[in-house]
């Protein structure tokens, strides 16, 4: 399960030193939990289901300022179709149902949503959804312009949507790795529907 230790490998200055920090502390964590999510989502959706462990394998001089795991039904890349995903940033862990990089289908996808949008603010209230993968903000969507995110994703060519459940850095979660692992594994199931809508 993530620890203290998971959160400070962003402390560490330089792209070399801070990729092996990550391999080193927080991608066996990622593989342990998504083995146990990815075995509970296929019960849930009856097909088979694929991990992938982002390698930021692109990046020459940064460090990644956040690293993250995805479960797909393809077993080659996860970024033309909506997916899960299990990611860390310095000041909280995330699980989303994600929708990145301009699928294929996008504007089909956000259709979708909008006529069930029903379906996202019917999920617990601690739900929250981001519009850029690429930066650490998240709104509780209880308090979001869930209508206004979901149009930009359909008109703007780099729109993007991602919904699910954080657990902070400083939540009392991480002193009970199995509660934690459960309130993962329950963030996931609540996602169950919103996925299976998006399937074409």
């Amino acid at each position: 399960m993530f620890t203290q230790e998971s959160f400070a490998v962003f402390d560490i200055a330089g792209l070399d030193e801070r990729m092996a920090a990550i391999r080193e502390e927080v991608q066996p964590i990622f593989k342990t939990i998504d083995e146990r999510i990815k075995k509970d989502l296929e019960k849930e959706l009856d097909e088979p289901l694929f991990i992938h462990i982002a390698q930021h394998r692109r990046r020459s001089v940064y460090p990644p300022e956040n690293t993250w795991s995805a479960i797909s039904s393809k077993k080659h890349g996860y970024k033309m179709e909506p997916h899960f995903q299990l990611g860390i940033w310095p000041d909280y862990v995330f699980m989303y149902l994600s929708i990145i990089d301009q699928p294929p289908k996008k504007e089909q996808i956000a259709q979708q949503l909008l006529q069930h949008s029903l379906l996202l603010t019917q999920l617990p209230e601690d739900t929250v959804m981001n519009t850029d993968h690429t930066k650490a903000n998240y709104e509780f969507i209880a308090q979001a312009n869930v209508k206004q995110a979901l149009e930009r994703l359909k008109k703007v060519k780099k729109g993007e949507f991602q919904v699910g459940r954080i657990i902070a850095k400083d939540s009392h979660l991480w002193q009970d790795p199995e509660q934690a692992l459960e309130y993962m594994l329950a963030t996931y199931r609540f996602l169950v529907p919103v996925y299976q809508l998006l399937q074409f």
